[in-house]
């Protein structure tokens, strides 16, 4: 079972905050093909079922880290386990854009499960079948927001770009937002741990996001 599933999250409030992001649906991605786009949602492949499932629990294992709500300032909410388990996804489908097919493929099936539950989600809290399809999309736009903003920070390697775009969709709307370098400094970390991992992790679904590094003893 996926520890964070996002159906056991969602209550009408958070959703409606969701609904709130600005991205169009639908936007080109210039740091990742065009093959990688999620708005051909939900594509099944029996054969990587069991991987991909290992996968995403392990990605939203590291979503839920006591760590990053407690140290990093990520929010404790509905919202704040949204974007970390965005994050973990953005993360690993950076590392994936230099694998073979087949670790591209899971990547976009890791991705597809995510919408899933989204999609899942929203029907359980009654909405019309008719406007899931616009939520999603909108959702969707939401995420690519999130993928384009974090890599072209992370392709420069600009901490600080990070952080405000962190707080940008981690916080809006809000005149104070929360230190997110931190954060920021972990995406870094988490990145350089993954570029690492082998392809054989990849393959089987095996690869792991780093722990909060423990704050130096002064």
């Amino acid at each position: 079972m996926i520890g964070i599933a996002i159906r056991a999250c969602f209550g009408k409030p958070a959703f409606e905050i969701m609904q709130q992001g600005h991205t169009p649906a639908g936007m080109k991605n210039e740091a990742f093909p065009e093959k990688t786009m999620i708005l051909g949602l939900f594509r099944k492949k029996n054969n990587n079922q069991a991987i991909v499932d290992r996968q995403y629990a392990a990605l939203a294992a590291a979503a839920r880290m006591p760590e990053l709500y407690e140290r990093l300032n990520v929010p404790d909410t509905v919202m704040g386990r949204f974007e970390m388990l965005s994050i973990a996804m953005i993360l690993f489908f950076r590392r994936t854009r230099a694998s073979a097919t087949s670790g591209q493929e899971i990547a976009q099936e890791i991705v597809d499960a995510f919408f899933q539950d989204i999609d899942y989600s929203i029907r359980e809290l009654g909405i019309g079948d008719n406007s899931v399809p616009k939520r999603m999309k909108k959702l969707a736009g939401m995420f690519y927001g999130r993928l384009e903003a974090y890599s072209k920070a992370m392709d420069t390697g600009d901490a600080e770009a990070l952080a405000h775009a962190l707080q940008r969709n981690i916080y809006p709307e809000t005149a104070t937002p929360a230190d997110m370098s931190g954060l920021a400094g972990w995406m870094m970390a988490a990145e350089s741990h993954l570029s690492a991992v082998a392809e054989e992790l990849i393959a089987t679904g095996s690869a792991t996001l780093p722990p909060v590094a423990c704050p130096p003893v002064i």
